[in-house]
């Protein structure tokens, strides 16, 4: 069995909505990314810092960490130090918690050859928890009803089920890099009818390569995403518009737009990088050609420029604040708190639109805030 499972628990969210999409990247080479590169360094020293606080005997890897950093760091360490707490909080109503640090679980049940690792399993009184460390920057990530979660979820009951009373499920996704921690509860029960009636049916379609295609969100870690018909045909049903300016649309028209333009715009990217890439590699596109682009001149070497300028009179730095991410590593989370607290504000972000599920508080227009003033009147 290869290390990536076809029906893994991190494609779910794609395989679950676009069963043939399965098989489909199976012909495609996996190519990786610096992103996900880096991932797995922060998983590792994640591992590292939580064994570490819970007194268990384990390895340094920071030496051996091609994408390391202060940030990195911080991460792991306020990482291990989530867990600590939830498992100081689960020791108030039982003794002694179960903790477990990347365990592989099963959920072969309900997915055929289905397997993953849970990043950290906390099982108390009556309550399995799972958390998953994110280190994703672009992506915000929801452990609500977010079926990577559970699915480990599943391969943990699998294991612990009958060992312990457990009667709910707690899934946490902790990821440090958007200030996001997320907790999703539910009963065991509802978790395994969820299994029964969603996921397993979903998987059998999956493995099979059956199914319908269907576009989503879901296309973007798609290895397919670039050369999809469906993800093509989906989204030039846009031209029905026929490009019209806003004014000649209906609020409808435009209602529908909005739902579907950004994936209109990543999948126009998504081409766009898609012929480069196979351009740079030696295939010839009719109608265009490769280029070199635009660069900017840049000194060959900085320190040399420094002495130069340095022995005419004059001074070649420029000076200025650091960031206040960089100043954060410089001194340090909690001293940066302590004597630049004060210091620190927040400008309110630009108006931007977006669906009525994103959680964030709606804002004042000016047509609002009149309707305010008048009433107050």
């Amino acid at each position: 069995m290869s290390s990536h499972a076809l029906l893994s628990a991190s494609s779910s969210h794609r395989w679950l909505n676009c069963p043939p999409s399965a098989r489909l990247c199976e012909s495609y080479e996996d190519k990786g990314s610096d992103y996900a590169a880096e991932g797995t360094d922060a998983h590792s020293l994640c591992e590292f810092k939580l064994k570490s606080a819970l007194g268990v005997e384990a390895k340094d890897p920071t030496e051996m960490l091609l994408y390391y950093s202060e940030e990195m760091e911080d991460c792991a360490n306020g990482y291990a130090s989530y867990v600590l707490e939830l498992v100081e909080a689960g020791k108030q109503t039982c003794a002694d918690p179960v903790v477990l640090i990347e365990q592989r679980v099963n959920f072969s049940s309900w997915v055929e050859s289905g397997f993953g690792t849970a990043d950290c399993i906390i099982i108390t009184d009556g309550t399995l928890r799972i958390i998953d460390y994110k280190n994703g920057l672009g992506v915000l990530v929801e452990a609500e009803n977010n079926p990577q979660m559970m699915l480990y979820a599943l391969g943990a009951l699998e294991i612990f089920d009958g060992i312990y009373d457990i009667d709910t499920v707690s899934m946490t996704i902790y990821q440090p890099r958007r200030a996001n921690v997320s907790t999703f509860t539910l009963s065991k029960d509802d978790l395994y009818q969820w299994a029964e009636d969603t996921l397993k049916p979903a998987a059998e379609l999956a493995y099979a390569g059956g199914g319908d295609y269907k576009c989503g969100d879901w296309c973007q870690f798609c290895k397919a995403k670039h050369d999809c018909r469906k993800r093509a045909e989906y989204n030039l049903e846009l031209a029905k518009f026929d490009f019209q300016l806003p004014p000649l649309l209906t609020d409808e028209d435009v209602e529908e737009i909005l739902g579907r333009v950004d994936e209109l715009v990543s999948w126009a990217n998504d081409i766009k990088d898609y012929a480069l890439q196979t351009a740079v590699g030696g295939k010839e596109w009719h109608g265009w050609k490769l280029v070199e682009g635009r660069s900017n001149r840049k000194y060959t070497n900085e320190a040399v420029v420094a002495e130069t300028v340095t022995a005419f009179g004059f001074d070649p730095y420029e000076r200025k604040v650091l960031g206040i991410t960089a100043m954060t590593s410089l001194l340090g989370k909690k001293r940066f708190e302590e004597v630049l607290s004060g210091y620190i504000e927040k400008p309110q972000g630009k108006p931007t639109l977006v669906p009525e599920s994103d959680k964030r508080p709606v804002i004042n227009t000016a047509k609002q805030d009149f309707n305010d003033y008048e009433e107050d009147k």
